[in-house]
């Protein structure tokens, strides 16, 4: 009898500890966003129940439609490069040549480097006397107002984005193009197949459940992005808050001695409806891809 229960009883001794980091810093913040959520609680009072009122608020805001704006056109615009670049990425720097295994470092670089320090290094280039402004200077072009103009402030930490993103997509693409048999290459250049249909025909198809996975991973960061866009249009969100993102919207209202927690905490809980929404479009739409 002891030597069954302590069959029974041992698995969950060892998972105890990580039950319990899961349980603290996982599910009861998440719990405990989803009650203030529809509470007025403020950073110094725990406030009351509210039913329905945040999120009808939350309709009338204008600041949070800036700021679904914004994070659905960072997905629209950033997650078909962050799929396709380091794809191509991975094809340039999988030959094994010599001195190859330099370049890939140097393509992983952003990846390790602290996100505060490229954004500062971006927007050193990106002002109006920058690296960048000075060789458009130098063709005979005014200055651009890269930090100055809301759309292209967007549009600017949009690319530092990708860029930052490459080198990690780039590593899962080697991985799975490690998988790709090479004699599916040989057979079709021995057929005629150049470079471009290889591609399309056989690579692309090989590594299509990896595509879906970085898809839904670049999504998701897109989705949630705060850094690059913090960093770069500043608290106030850039001109006139027009480059606002969700996840800018929930840390500028949620805190400070008099911060709206219970307004930022629907607004975290509709951040999480959406992208639990994006993930399951893309698992469906690669399935019906599958069947079909």
């Amino acid at each position: 009898m002891r030597i069954r229960t302590h069959r029974a009883t041992s698995p969950w001794l060892f998972l105890a500890p990580g039950l319990a980091v899961i349980a603290g810093l996982v599910l009861y913040p998440f719990v405990s966003t989803v009650y203030q959520a529809f509470t007025d609680a403020r950073t110094l009072t725990p406030g009351q129940w509210v039913g329905l009122r945040n999120f009808q608020d939350m309709l009338q805001d204008d600041q949070f439609w800036v700021g679904l704006r914004n994070s659905g056109l960072y997905v629209l615009m950033v997650v078909p490069f962050t799929v396709l670049l380091p794809l191509l990425l991975a094809l340039l720097v999988q030959k094994q040549i010599p001195g190859i295994a330099f370049f890939r470092s140097a393509f992983y670089m952003p990846v390790v480097a602290s996100v505060v320090v490229v954004a500062l290094i971006w927007s050193w280039m990106l002002d109006d006397r920058g690296l960048l402004n000075g060789i458009l200077s130098f063709f005979g072009a005014g200055p651009v107002s890269f930090l100055g103009d809301a759309w292209l402030l967007l549009l600017s930490a949009m690319a530092l984005t990708v860029w930052k993103g490459l080198g990690y997509y780039m590593i899962i693409y080697l991985a799975a193009l490690a998988n790709v048999p090479k004699e599916l290459h040989e057979a079709a250049a021995v057929d005629g197949a150049g470079a471009v249909r290889r591609f399309v025909s056989i690579t692309v198809p090989s590594v299509r459940s990896t595509m879906v996975l970085v898809g839904a991973l670049s999504s998701v960061f897109a989705f949630k992005v705060f850094s690059e866009v913090y960093l770069l249009a500043g608290r106030n969100g850039g001109p006139a808050g027009e480059d606002t993102t969700l996840v800018m919207l929930v840390q500028r209202t949620g805190t400070g001695l008099n911060g709206r927690v219970g307004y930022a905490s629907a607004i975290s809980l509709v951040i999480f409806v959406i992208v639990l929404l994006l993930m399951v479009l893309v698992l469906r739409a690669d399935r019906k891809e599958e069947d079909a």
